[in-house]
């Protein structure tokens, strides 16, 4: 039973909590603002997470998944009339179908095959996002028109605190189920032993498929509603130094636990905040914080620190 609330409830209420009191906790829109981008980021991390700590599968290409979520709420308006939500659904199913076709031949590969395969996606789609100047206005961007539901338009920062968080908690919720599922049960086996998993009679290909559709659908979707959340959007979403940031993210707050998606994207989007008074010296003092947390932390912050309780209290 203790497991069972493990891997499906208790995650999902401390995030519930978390979303639910943080407001009347804090009064200022700027921290609500940070808090935003934190649970808009942890949703993609949540689904890399899923995608490495569960299935055991390397990605360096999820910035092109979550580019092309965030262009699909851009170009749809502006260019086909399209209503913000329509090219918003519209985007994640596009980018689910080419997490498939792509997914299928380059996850025969493994280790830093697979990393330098998915590496070439991302670079393809902010090669394609910089120099269509014409359809994406290149470097320096296009506007996103506003989302719109029920003849509302969505705006504000409060307004998008709970959109974010109500989707990252709904998102919380559905890979905890996954995972304390048979195909969650297979996913782990796959990340212990492909050879054991084999021997079992796991279609290994198929749930590795898998994993990484379900991880694009989660990164098109937070880069849909960062688009709409800034109104405006780059080719910079799709960049490399993004999908090094999104890895980061899952590594540091820890592979395999569903809170520390969310605490790894705290900590990558809090910290800079915070050391901005530095200047000259800010990615010096956030490069060898997280240096000293994976020397101090090498299973990420959430699980060394779980480990660390239940050895203590045990």
């Amino acid at each position: 039973m203790f497991k069972f609330l493990k891997y499906t409830y208790l995650p999902t209420i401390g995030l519930f909590t978390v979303v639910l009191l943080l407001p009347l906790l804090v009064d200022s829109s700027y921290y609500l603002r940070i808090a935003t981008f934190v649970f808009i980021y942890a949703i993609l991390v949540l689904g890399l997470n899923l995608l490495m700590g569960y299935a055991g599968q390397v990605s360096l290409g999820h910035a092109g998944f979550c580019g092309l979520g965030a262009y699909a709420v851009a170009i749809g308006p502006t260019y086909y009339g399209l209503h913000s939500a329509l090219s918003l659904v519209l985007g994640v199913l596009a980018t689910a179908i080419i997490a498939y076709l792509i997914g299928r031949p380059l996850l025969r590969l493994k280790g830093y095959h697979l990393a330098v395969a998915t590496l070439a996606f991302g670079a393809i789609v902010f090669i394609i996002l910089t120099n269509e100047v014409a359809f994406t206005g290149g470097p320096d961007g296009m506007p996103v028109p506003p989302l719109e539901l029920f003849g509302i338009t969505i705006l504000g920062t409060r307004t998008w605190y709970w959109i974010a968080g109500g989707t990252l908690i709904l998102a919380s919720l559905a890979v905890c189920s996954l995972i304390n599922s048979p195909t969650g049960r297979a996913l782990r086996a796959i990340h212990d032993s492909e050879v054991a998993a084999d021997a079992l009679g796991i279609d290994i290909r198929a749930y590795k498929v898998l994993a990484f559709v379900i991880s694009a659908v989660f990164a098109a979707l937070a880069g849909g509603y960062m688009a709409l959340f800034d109104g405006h959007v780059t080719p910079v979403s799709s960049s490399m130094m993004r999908s090094i940031e999104f890895l980061t993210m899952a590594v540091v707050g820890g592979l395999g636990s569903i809170v520390g998606s969310v605490v790894g994207s705290a900590f990558l989007v809090l910290l800079p905040q915070l050391l901005s008074s530095f200047q000259e010296y800010e990615h010096a003092i956030l490069g060898g914080l997280m240096i000293v947390s994976m020397m101090f932390l090498r299973k990420g912050i959430v699980p060394s620190i779980s480990s660390w309780l239940l050895r203590r209290f045990k």
